[in-house]
């Protein structure tokens, strides 16, 4: 390989960037409007626009992606994670293309990427299970079937995709229909496919995962173990590796059965096989992630070895030369910095990233993808940064967690930094030999901490490029300008106000005004425009940075809209309101 293209953006797309020229390989970036100005841009050799706002006009859009591939002369593409990832048909189009497919092969995508198969794979091998559905359910009378069958709580979740989007844990009944028509939806918005199958819901889980590498010479192993049952909306915040608190019998047996299961779907390249350990010590096969996981720098830190340097050699057909047992080195912690305020339920902020002062010191590392005065979009991601920390033990990497998190400055857009500053000193998560009580709801159902709503701070209008055609000797070409340019020669150039409700104001919102949380997308209406309402009845969904939102009408009356669905609108917005 001598010239990678990375489809991908933010943090991501800077690690790989820094892993090809690291290997003496030329990188190309792609990025989306709003992504302009982002450091994977300003970093790579190469960079191309994409055209287009939203993740499908850009980081989805697979034709733009090849064409620019080839324009480029790239011989290789890296997905990072998310996106096309674990798209089968991205992979084999790449390969159709003559390019390197840096991933496992597109069958291999296709069978693990499938839920349903996977499970069926997994149980042919003998990976732990719990009781689930046999495929794709048909609707939610099936999801009652299984639920009258085999109890509460249940999960409902997308057969194809990952990262928790569209996935649902229900516990109670009444709950199910609703609970299923969001998984689908979700699924929909970030798959493409509404397929989603269901399971018997572990109660209070721990999430625990192995890191798995596999070549073309049919070699796979486990590389280690991974604790990351921090989460809040089925989306990690906190791993650890390796996974503390494991009986040797219990990581021999999770070791085995993720090699198992990646051996007989012939994987190659880097994937993670989840797992979930329940309270009662039941351990069950959860999923294959058939890509580069964010936490990888945990297990790097703690085995020395470069996950993404191996991604390189085994794409281009070397084979594993690890050891055949590589012990862990100490303890690391990864934390996700996002874009979100634990005060007001972990709700996205997009805006201007004003102050971004990283930690350092001995066993410090920090993945970034922003930097002061960068434009966090309400489209993408919530993640800006990682903090990986590591130590001879667990205690130490404990201690030099506490001193980087103090370290770590954020100003402009709120972020996690005081929950991660709260969760290092709490007991649950501190734990000790007989007590490690964290679990995948914890944050949600049993966190006693008290966080400060950030300050409010207006976010920008969206960021962007307006496109014009202009001739260049003769040539017409494009030019991309930015609208804060184009806003500053004339007012009313690269306005996007068609597309933006306003903030409310005290002349326009009352009682019964349905305000935006967030800046975001108002992805859909759940009631006509001048049906009645109840009070609390959800009426609107609003989507940002992989969450979505329901609006709850505060009154009973009739429902006026204000915005159409699929407009984008800044925080505090009037979307509607209920008249009395």
């Amino acid at each position: 390989m001598k010239k990678i293209l990375i489809a991908n953006r933010g943090e991501i797309a800077v690690r790989v960037i820094r892993a090809a020229k690291d290997a003496g390989i030329a990188s190309v970036a792609v990025y989306a409007d709003d992504d302009v100005d982002a450091l994977h841009v300003r970093l790579a050799d190469e960079a191309f626009a994409l055209g287009g706002q939203t993740p499908a006009e850009s980081y989805l859009n697979i034709e733009k992606i090849l064409e620019i591939a080839a324009r480029s002369s790239a011989d290789a593409v890296h997905p990072g994670y998310g996106f096309l990832s674990e798209r089968a048909d991205f992979a084999k189009a790449v390969q159709d293309a003559g390019l390197t497919w840096i991933g496992p092969d597109p069958e291999t995508i296709e069978l693990l990427g499938d839920k349903a198969r996977a499970r069926a794979l997994a149980a042919e091998v003998g990976a732990p299970l719990v009781p689930g559905t046999q495929g794709a359910v048909s609707g939610v009378e099936e999801v009652l079937e299984f639920v009258d069958t085999h109890g509460l709580p249940v999960v409902i979740k997308a057969v194809f995709g990952g990262g928790g989007r569209g996935m649902r844990v229900v516990r109670d009944r009444a709950e199910v229909r609703d609970a299923y028509e969001a998984a689908v939806r979700e699924a929909v918005a970030a798959f493409g496919r509404g397929d989603c199958l269901v399971e018997r819901f572990l109660d209070r889980p721990r999430h625990i995962e192995a890191q798995v590498l596999g070549d073309k010479h049919g070699r796979v192993q486990t590389i280690g173990t991974r604790d990351c049952s921090l989460q809040r909306r089925n989306q990690k915040l906190v791993e650890e590796a390796p996974a503390p608190f494991l009986s040797d019998e219990l990581r021999v047996r999770i070791h085995r059965s993720a090699e198992d299961v990646c051996a007989a779907a012939n994987y190659v390249g880097a994937g993670t096989v989840e797992f979930l350990l329940g309270e009662d010590g039941t351990l069950s096969f959860l999923e294959v992630n058939t890509r580069l996981q964010v936490e990888h720098p945990i297990t790097e830190e703690v085995t020395g070895v470069d996950l993404v340097q191996e991604q390189f050699r085994v794409a281009s057909g070397e084979p594993l030369t690890l050891p055949e047992e590589i012990p862990a080195h100490g303890h690391a912690f990864e934390f996700r910095i996002n874009a979100e305020d634990p005060a007001l339920g972990y709700l996205p902020t997009p805006g201007v990233v004003e102050r971004f002062e990283v930690p350092g010191g001995p066993g410090v590392r920090v993945d970034v993808g922003v930097y002061p005065g960068y434009v966090v979009p309400g489209t993408f991601d919530s993640l800006l940064a990682k903090l990986i920390v590591w130590g001879k033990d667990r205690n130490q990497a404990l201690a030099r967690a506490r001193r980087a998190l103090e370290e770590f400055q954020i100003d402009g857009v709120a972020s996690v930094l005081p929950f991660d500053r709260y969760v290092v000193t709490a007991p649950a998560f501190i734990g000790n030999d007989d007590a490690f009580a964290v679990h995948t709801r914890w944050i949600e159902e049993e966190s006693d901490a008290d966080f400060d709503p950030a300050e409010a701070v207006p976010v920008p209008a969206k960021q962007g490029l307006t496109r014009l055609s202009i001739e260049i000797d003769g040539r017409m070409v494009e030019l991309g300008l930015p609208q804060a340019l184009l806003s500053g020669l004339a007012p009313t150039a690269g306005s996007d106000r068609e597309d933006q409700a306003t903030e409310s104001t005290d002349s326009t919102a009352d009682d019964g005004a349905l305000l935006a949380p967030f800046a975001g997308i108002l992805s859909e209406w759940k009631l006509e425009d001048g049906a009645d309402v109840e009070a609390d009845e959800t009426v609107a969904l609003i989507e940002a940075m992989k969450m979505e939102m329901p609006i709850k009408a505060t009154r009973s009356g009739k429902l006026s809209h204000a915005v159409e669905a699929g407009h984008q609108v800044t925080a505090n917005a009037v979307l509607g309101s209920v008249r009395a």
